[in-house]
């Protein structure tokens, strides 16, 4: 069963910008996202907390924007900004706890990830 699922990506000029959204089948406290280009380990991206808070990698901060769409628990944007071709890569959400009411629906999940390219 898919547990969190992304939408967004696709192919942009560098400069260019993308948005993209995680979207959970239960309430998700604390999301992140990673990215994973061909043969490199997965980078931490950023995450988000249930009161907003929000935390990046230094490599990103300027460039990328994580959100509660409506302050949404179900559903965490990210928005990118000023792409590179460096940023090509599959983006992935996760999520440590995924809770339907006050009960843990399932944990640890990863959603399978979207693809972002940037090109000319």
């Amino acid at each position: 069963q898919v547990y969190l699922r992304e939408s967004g990506g696709g192919l942009v000029q560098p400069g260019g910008s993308l948005r993209l959204s995680c979207a959970a089948s239960g309430t998700v406290y604390t999301m992140d996202w990673y990215r994973q280009a061909p043969g490199k380990q997965r980078q931490f991206l950023a995450t988000i907390t249930k009161t907003g808070r929000a935390t990046y990698a230094d490599f990103v901060k300027g460039r990328f924007t994580i959100s509660r769409p409506d302050n949404s628990m179900n559903t965490v944007d990210l928005q990118l900004n000023e792409l590179k071709p460096e940023d090509t890569a599959h983006y992935y959400c996760h999520a440590d706890e995924i809770y339907y009411g006050a009960s843990v629906l399932a944990s640890d999940r990863w959603g399978p990830g979207t693809q972002v390219t940037v090109s000319s």
